[in-house]
């Protein structure tokens, strides 16, 4: 859900996308029909081959599949949204001193990997942004060690709506990820959902 509605983001915000990775074909046809501009559905290879930048958001117990469909990606900025849990979304399958977007670095070392969190990807922030762009637009926060591929990333985070916040070097995702995974829970469940409090020790130096 979250690759769709971003990319359905992306496709309204004049980017060429293209949708590549669903366990029904007739899904990603229907997500290019649904978000019009300029969007089409394609294999991850065919995704990968032009493409300016990747986003990468699936399930976690998907990823290694993905880039196998998808080949070389040496050089290519990936913007990864995916979090590290277990194919019940239970537990964390990454330890507290490491992340998602760290070990998927090391998978394709030769990529240049930003991660980008609190997107929180709702029909429902359709029409905040509306009545955000007049106004302060809500912020985005990513984290990366390539400087070329972190200015592709908030360029294209800038263009979709949100301001985009640089929060350093990739090793913060090991204290974002697990905050994601509240406003995630607390915006799809809202009032009705349970208190939650998270707690940090250190952010940065």
């Amino acid at each position: 859900m979250m690759g769709g509605k971003l990319g359905t983001l992306f496709a309204r915000a004049g980017h060429e996308v293209v949708f590549s990775y669903a366990r029904n074909p007739k899904k990603l046809k229907r997500l290019a029909r649904d978000a019009a501009g300029n969007a089409q559905a394609g294999t991850p290879r065919e995704a990968a081959q032009e493409a300016d930048a990747l986003l990468l958001a699936v399930h976690w117990s998907r990823i290694k599949d993905v880039l196998n469909q998808a080949g070389d990606l040496s050089r290519k900025v990936i913007v990864s949204c995916s979090l590290p849990m277990n194919a019940d979304d239970t537990k964390f399958v990454v330890a507290h001193t490491s992340s998602g977007a760290e070990a998927l670095a090391k998978m394709i070392p030769k990529a240049r990997v930003v991660a980008a969190f609190n997107t929180v990807p709702s029909e429902v922030l359709f029409d905040v942004y509306k009545a955000k762009r007049k106004a302060s637009r809500p912020s985005l926060v990513y984290c990366g060690d390539n400087r070329s591929g972190k200015a592709l990333a908030a360029t294209l985070i800038r263009e979709v709506g949100f301001d985009p916040l640089d929060a350093g070097p990739l090793r913060i995702a090991r204290c974002m990820e697990p905050f994601t995974l509240l406003v995630g829970q607390l915006a799809y469940e809202g009032k009705g959902g349970p208190e939650l409090a998270y707690r940090f020790e250190r952010f940065g130096k």
